[in-house]
């Protein structure tokens, strides 16, 4: 079995980043790409229980120790979990790119935020880019990539706000807005991602 969770260590042994994946079967085509995070996750195990070989490396997170970003290591992390894929002979990477700046546009949808870009035609997000200057393209919007619910109190104690009243809620970090419904005591988060695709 291939080990897809991997930590990056600095020369005394001390953790700087890390980085997992799921293994999934995909043709290849858009269309048939898992809706995001979730089903990604889903597929992976569904294809495990069912004996289905994979042939596809879905890369779900990247996280560096915050006083070291700015240093490459994230894009580091990124090609050793490329290379993970490369040595269990999956021709495919892909990830559900989660872009940091869209949390600034929570109104925007992901499929104009990802349109988006600079004069020197990188993307404007700058983790979008970090995965461009590894050779990955943009595949597909993944409007729905994940769906997070709890009650309201549970929403007012993660978030720090107050919610009086029934509706949608700009709420901190978050790239979408939180749907409330006070009548059954919950709240609703759909968070979109960016399918990307590394060569």
């Amino acid at each position: 079995m291939v080990r897809l969770d991997l930590m990056l260590v600095d020369d005394h042994g001390t953790p700087v980043a890390a980085g997992w994946g799921v293994p999934i079967r995909w043709d290849g085509r858009t269309e048939t790409l898992p809706t995001g995070y979730t089903q990604a996750t889903i597929r992976a195990v569904e294809g495990r229980e069912q004996g289905v070989a994979p042939d596809t490396l879905v890369i779900c997170g990247a996280i560096v120790t915050p006083s070291l970003k700015g240093r490459g290591l994230a894009g580091e992390t990124l090609k050793a979990l490329r290379r993970l894929a490369e040595d269990a002979g999956w021709p495919r990477v892909i990830a559900p790119v989660r872009p940091t700046l869209k949390a600034r546009y929570p109104l925007t949808s992901i499929e104009a935020f990802m349109r988006w870009s600079r004069e020197d035609g990188m993307a404007l997000d700058p983790w979008i880019r970090t995965h461009q200057r590894l050779g990955a393209r943009v595949l597909a919007a993944a409007p729905a990539s994940q769906t997070m619910t709890g009650t309201i109190a549970e929403w007012e104690r993660w978030t720090g706000m107050v919610f009086p009243e029934a509706g949608d809620y700009v709420i901190p970090e978050g790239l979408s807005l939180l749907e409330v419904d006070r009548s059954a005591d919950q709240g609703t988060y759909v968070e979109p991602n960016i399918w990307m695709q590394h060569s």
